[in-house]
């Protein structure tokens, strides 16, 4: 068996490119600290060390604030919207049976209060896009 003698074991991790080894350590009083918590939390970045890079080397940090109220409001608004639709879709269905099942005078009579419900239905639907155009304009920061 021959050994040579210039071969080397290539096993392990090959090394990188352009490795970071060059560390600096800052230290914080208790309003510095604060301050610099509050800033990467707005920031959003996973790490302490892309979020010090970020600022030192002035790129763009995006700070995204979640406003509760109105993801809250869009929420409802949305689960208003579905209901709307199962509405009109009953609204078919119901028509198509008054026509199907009972008499002209007795469908006219249901016809027109069904009617009556759908007028107040969209006072309301107006109603609210009046509040929402209202609170986006007042609240929505664009």
């Amino acid at each position: 068996m021959e050994h040579k003698k210039n071969t080397r074991n290539t096993g392990g991790r090959k090394p990188k490119l352009d490795p970071i080894k060059h560390r600096y350590m800052v230290n914080f009083n208790d309003d510095e600290n604060a301050l610099f918590r509050q800033m990467f939390e707005e920031s959003e970045l996973d790490c302490y060390s892309k979020f010090i890079k970020a600022v030192l080397f002035k790129r763009e940090i995006k700070v995204v604030k979640v406003d509760k109220a109105t993801l809250d409001y869009y929420v409802r608004l949305t689960q208003f919207y579905r209901q709307f639709q199962a509405v009109g879709n009953n609204y078919n269905q119901i028509v198509r049976a008054l026509k199907t099942n009972f008499g002209e005078k007795r469908a006219l009579q249901m016809l027109y209060r069904l009617e009556q419900c759908t007028i107040e239905l969209v006072i309301l639907s107006k109603h609210i896009i009046t509040l929402t155009q209202d609170y986006e304009q007042r609240w929505l920061q664009r």
